[in-house]
């Protein structure tokens, strides 16, 4: 089977600026912080969405760098016009796997052991919790994943809000960023 490319050049065609771009990933770094408290309603990260076109496939890779509340924790999802998907964000847990011993991972906490990191393939319309630190101590998660588009285009988005609301805001910084490749 030969690897998935789009657009895919014909032999005499003619490049243009219009086609090449289409061969390149769109990648949104985010220019500013936003943060948001006192909320659980999943929205949309004002800088981090980018427009699909129907019946296409996308791969999707990114960066999210946020902090919360050890009671507010990380919510982390996807809005898109039609179609499915799955993801993953490589990022802190928020679960005890062990409470006793070297190797034991604590829940919300650095320790010596390490973190205890979410890596579960997920539905694209799905969401993932992630844990927080506390205001101020920054933690980032990975994102990769596959986007088919269904018949209808439109915006896919990063939403994301606290999953316990506390009044202490959630924030996701600046530089974190979001890339799609087009692939079919």
């Amino acid at each position: 089977m030969a690897a998935e490319a789009y657009p895919t050049p014909l032999a005499g065609q003619r490049l243009t600026a219009t086609l090449l771009r289409s061969m390149q990933p769109q990648t949104l770094r985010k220019p500013g912080d936003t943060a948001r408290s006192a909320t659980t309603t999943q929205a949309a990260d004002p800088h981090l969405q980018m427009d699909v076109v129907a019946n296409a496939v996308y791969t999707i890779s990114g960066w999210v760098i946020y902090d919360a509340a050890t009671a507010g924790d990380f919510v982390l999802g996807w809005s898109f016009p039609s179609g499915t998907g799955t993801w993953v964000g490589h990022g802190a847990g928020t679960t005890v796997t062990s409470a006793t011993g070297a190797g034991g991972t604590q829940q919300d906490a650095s320790s010596t052991w390490g973190y205890n990191v979410r890596m579960e393939a997920t539905a694209l319309n799905a969401t993932r919790t992630y844990g927080g630190l506390g205001a101020g101590t920054q933690l980032t998660v990975l994102l990769s994943g596959t986007y088919r588009a269904g018949a209808t285009g439109g915006t896919l988005a990063m939403t994301w809000a606290q999953s316990v609301s506390t009044a202490t805001a959630t924030t996701v910084y600046t530089d974190s960023w979001l890339s799609i490749q087009r692939t079919a």
